[in-house]
């Protein structure tokens, strides 16, 4: 397209759009340049400078920015479409009107569901969005070999073969951190098969120790990390040649800690990136997506430049993309937003390629629905009518009236969890939970392959007092069923229900049905609007209050109670799982 750009910036030919007298955000000088005109052609930016009015002509859609500012559209550097509980179709539909153009996608749930054919299918899904949508291909499937076994197993010869997909940027989060110090084949196998296609390998390092191991999985390949909490992280990932990742999510808040290496530090700034990771339907559609991340690093001290880079031009050049979006400069796909305040980031109108897509907050792009095959609905498995039976543990024979026990222990707002212990009662050789402590039942159904394996054991942190139980298909990243709960009774009946409906969430409370969120496909994503799913959600939410939870966004803690990549203690289909070690630990002390 460059002779026809070359032809509008010279004057030749005439511009498709031309937007007159904006402020222009430039992200490669860091300066905001008055009175300035943007013409686009072909959905690329032909011309940034004074005056365009002979780039004019009269099927030239006309512009007037009226002194408001035009900025690049915004990046999410790494997040999950199955988070939001959606499709991409949906997803995009969702965060469009809230400013972002450009997705780096890493679809490692519907992976660990359906495999490589999964995988394909977001990825064709992801090519026929108004906004750039690429897709990271997963990298640990399953996240951790030994300590889970999930739906599906992927390679090297995998992510070779994915390497020539159109829409793949790169390889996603490495979440096998021991693996790449170990040199693993299959990690060592699929970094290098990345790195032979020129793409960018995602990092994962969720461990505090910044010691040898850290440096040894620096040197194995991955080039960004999203899991760091400290200040001392996020330093400890740029000093090494990596990006820090600061994510602040729909339960992550990760960025007020990790700027200060920018704010107090005075750390170079172009080496870090804005996120989300995960976001789920509710905050998309009433808080945002990434201006939400930037608004939020912006009153955490950061200059609103700063913020815009870190969440433009910083992710586009990481992903080897700064000559195709990240900035509004010639060239470069025309996806720009129009703001009328800068440190609030008020997007007036939001354009992909040229076209406008939204305005006011209000999507205005056709984006009809997305169908999925078949293959995609059918996928949990129980094998089996679940029972209470299924949810009681048996104490030891030596334990007394109370037995030490492990407890999985939430943090709220962070997705690690910590390792605590607990004397839980007994009762009749049962170990009980223990609502007056905060402890209650939690919960592995197998459902890939209709075992009807059930793994038990005792998480803190949900607060629930009352008879209640959630079960939920998405349990990063093998997604199983995780059923939490302090009664049984309610367990059962919740793990059955989403066997009926093909997967989701659900909320159980003295026997009745208080929530559910339908997701039939692969058990992790609706086909409902986003708006619809978040309404649903919020009855979710609802239920859990009135159950005496308080965490803010419980169902996302819930979700990574079985993601066995991130300390302290989670729980897998093979049992309780020591994270700090990497090794199934008894469930009784």
């Amino acid at each position: 397209m460059a002779p026809q750009l070359v032809d509008v910036a010279m004057g030749r030919t005439r511009a498709d759009l031309v937007v007159r007298n904006a402020r222009w955000v430039n992200v490669h000088s860091g300066e905001i340049i008055p009175q300035t005109d943007v013409a686009v052609a072909a959905g690329r930016f032909a011309y940034c400078g004074p005056d365009a009015g002979y780039m004019i002509g009269p099927d030239t859609e006309v512009v007037d920015a009226a002194g408001r500012f035009i900025m690049p559209g915004l990046c999410d550097a790494h997040m999950h479409v199955e988070s939001g509980m959606v499709t991409v179709t949906e997803f995009c539909r969702a965060v469009i009107p809230h400013g972002t153009t450009s997705m780096f996608i890493d679809p490692h749930e519907i992976a660990n569901v359906l495999g490589l054919p999964g995988v394909r299918l977001m990825h064709d899904e992801a090519m026929a969005q108004p906004v750039n949508v690429w897709v990271q291909m997963p990298s640990c499937v399953p996240s951790a070999p030994g300590l889970e076994e999930g739906g599906a197993i992927l390679g090297p010869q995998d992510v070779a073969k994915a390497m020539g997909w159109p829409a793949i940027i790169g390889l996603g989060e490495v979440m096998n951190f021991p693996g790449v110090a170990a040199n693993d084949p299959t990690m060592v196998g699929e970094i290098a098969a990345t790195r032979k296609a020129g793409r960018t390998v995602g990092g994962h390092y969720a461990s505090p120790d910044l010691g040898r191991a850290f440096h040894a999985y620096v040197a194995g390949g991955p080039e960004d990390d999203h899991e760091g909490t400290r200040m001392e992280d996020a330093a400890a990932r740029v000093r090494q040649g990596m990006k820090a990742m600061l994510r602040l999510g729909s339960a992550w808040y990760d960025v007020a800690e990790q700027v200060r290496a920018i704010t107090e530090m005075g750390l170079d700034s172009r080496h870090f990136i804005l996120c989300t990771d995960d976001c789920h339907s509710g905050t998309l559609v009433r808080e945002g997506h990434m201006d939400r991340v930037v608004r939020h690093a912006i009153s955490r001290g950061l200059k609103p430049m700063t913020a815009i880079q870190m969440a433009t031009i910083n992710t586009a050049e990481h992903f080897k993309l700064e000559r195709e979006i990240g900035s509004v400069t010639p060239g470069r796909r025309a996806d720009f937003l129009i703001v009328s305040d800068l440190s609030d980031l008020t997007i007036d109108a939001v354009y992909g390629r040229g076209v406008r897509l939204a305005s006011g907050g209000k999507l205005e792009a056709d984006m009809p629905a997305h169908a999925y095959p078949d293959s995609a609905i059918d996928t949990v498995k129980l094998g089996r009518a679940l029972t209470a039976d299924d949810f009681r543990v048996a104490a030891p024979k030596s334990a007394g009236a109370t037995v030490e026990a492990r407890i999985i222990g939430v943090v709220e707002n962070q997705a690690p969890t910590r390792a605590l212990t607990a004397h839980v009662p007994v009762q009749g050789g049962i170990a009980m939970p223990d609502p007056d402590n905060d402890v209650c039942r939690i919960a592995l159904v197998e459902r890939h392959r209709a075992s009807g394996d059930v793994v038990n054991g005792f998480v803190s942190g949900f607060g629930y007092t009352g008879r209640c139980a959630m079960a939920s298909t998405v349990a990063h990243d093998s997604h199983h069923m995780i059923v939490v709960g302090t009664s049984e009774d309610d367990m059962a009946l919740a793990a059955n229900r989403l066997g009926e409906v093909g997967g989701g969430v659900v909320f159980f409370a003295d026997g009745n049905e208080q929530a559910l969120v339908e997701m039939p496909i692969a058990g992790l994503m609706s086909s409902e609007r986003a708006e619809i799913v978040a309404e649903k959600a919020d009855r979710l939410i609802a239920a859990m209050r009135a159950a005496g939870c308080t965490l803010n966004n419980a169902y996302m803690q819930h979700s990574l109670l079985a993601l066995v990549v991130i300390p302290s203690l989670r729980i897998s289909d093979k049992g309780i799982v020591d994270v700090e070690r990497f090794e199934l630990v008894d469930l009784f002390v």
